[in-house]
């Protein structure tokens, strides 16, 4: 099979031929005969795979990291661990440092930042969060945590279907949960299924009856009422565009999501619940700092204020409930808007982790703006990140937040050297 065979299997079905398939690159690099890419100091502890929305296998993401010259990669999905070993295994292949993680939303409610706006774009109440640095012993753990509120989402993941087809009903367009949906996700492996994927089935429904292309813009726009900023236009009106159904999606659930998100609920565990469950297992709780936003890179979020304008009271919150730490993307804010969260970081003791949101392939494995001096401290964290992972698989008594370690180390600048030398 030439190269380009062996990385189209990257994708493929089935895990086994996957992994097979990034054996046989790993073979070529070996012997010279695939391109080795330049190795930098680039990290990226926040990748997305099709365990939760991606374009890329967790074999996939861990290639694409790999040739972007990046150093470390982490699998972060919603709601799901279930690419974890994989990733792991083809880091182990191709010879890159991995950690892995699990991003869900917790309820808020009972906080003193109950009924306010954070870092969900769709809701109030509700904050995204990560465990990071799962122990590897726990995998299976957090796979059975998530099972229920999964099951919960999928039944309001139906509802939206349902809202939906009410909205494209006059044009002829509806969607099957069962049959349009679910089989765009890793759902029978435990993967999750998420607002993306209703949309990217819906995407799929209007390429296939106005093509790529003019067509399907001026059914949008004249049909549905939608908007377009120039540059999505541009990218929808472009019928050779490599990336139009992602495209697509990015304006779907820009203009459609306030007409059909139905507030999450039972789906998101208690704010308390998941920081527990996460000290139990050995993993390091995150916060996930959003920020007020302007132009968004995958065009599917628009401009908004979320927790800027009452962050110091966020921080003394999230260090009352114990939170370990906050992760954040250099690329999506303002240098001010960092300096501001690292400062407050620091203050209250917070392990700080970066990582560029992968769900796009639009989106680069790489962030520029991380390379920045002021940011090294980011590369020295994901090293802590892994060493503390390596230890904690070990013993969670050896966890980076454990008692026994915060006891024989009690500032975090003293774990962070002694846990990237662990890596």
């Amino acid at each position: 099979m030439t190269q380009e065979g062996w990385i189209q299997q990257l994708n493929a079905p089935r895990k086994e031929d996957r992994l097979a398939a990034l054996q046989a690159l790993a073979d070529g690099i070996a012997r010279g005969e695939v391109p080795r890419p330049q190795t930098g100091t680039d990290v990226n502890n926040h990748i997305h795979t099709i365990y939760s929305f991606s374009p890329y296998s967790p074999t996939k993401a861990v290639w694409m990291a790999y040739n972007a010259g990046l150093q470390t990669a982490g699998i972060m999905d919603h709601d799901s661990i279930s690419g974890a070993r994989e990733f792991m295994e083809a880091g182990a292949i191709i010879g890159i440092k991995t950690t892995i993680g699990v991003e869900c939303r917790a309820s808020m409610a009972g906080t003193a930042m109950a009924g306010r706006k954070l870092n969900n774009p769709d809701q109030a109440n509700v904050a995204y969060m990560a465990l990071h640095g799962i122990p590897h012993q726990n995998i299976d753990r957090v796979a059975a945590y998530f099972a229920p509120y999964s099951a919960k989402r999928n039944v309001r993941n139906a509802r939206m279907v349902e809202r939906i087809n009410q909205l494209f009903a006059p044009y002829g367009i509806a969607l099957s949960f069962e049959q349009d949906v679910k089989p765009l996700s890793m759902w029978q492996e435990g993967g999750s299924i998420t607002e993306r994927h209703l949309l990217f089935a819906l995407a799929g429904k209007i390429i296939a009856r106005y093509g790529r292309g003019e067509q399907t813009v001026a059914f949008l726009e004249q049909q549905t009422g939608m908007h377009f900023s120039p540059k999505v236009r541009g990218f929808l009106c472009d019928g050779q565009n490599p990336y139009y159904d992602y495209d697509l999606l990015g304006a779907l659930k820009s203009d459609l999501i306030g007409k059909i998100y139905i507030d999450a609920d039972e789906e998101c565990p208690p704010v308390a619940e998941v920081l527990a469950f996460g000290r139990e297992i050995g993993a390091i709780s995150a916060y996930a700092y959003l920020g007020d936003v302007g132009d968004s890179v995958t065009g599917d979020k628009k401009a908004q204020k979320f927790e800027d304008d009452f962050l110091d009271e966020l921080f003394d919150v999230l260090d009352d409930l114990g939170y370990n730490a906050v992760t954040y993307m250099p690329s999506r804010n303002t240098r001010a808007q960092l300096d501001r969260v690292r400062a407050l970081c620091e203050a209250h003791g917070l392990f700080q982790i970066s990582g560029e949101d992968i769900n796009s392939p639009r989106q680069q494995f790489v962030c520029e703006a991380q390379r920045d001096p002021a940011f090294a401290h980011l590369r020295d964290a994901t090293f802590a990140l892994i060493g503390h992972e390596k230890e904690a698989s070990i013993d969670v008594t050896r966890a980076l937040f454990a008692p026994q370690t915060v006891a024989a180390m009690p500032t975090l600048a003293q774990r962070i050297a002694y846990y990237k030398e662990k890596a």
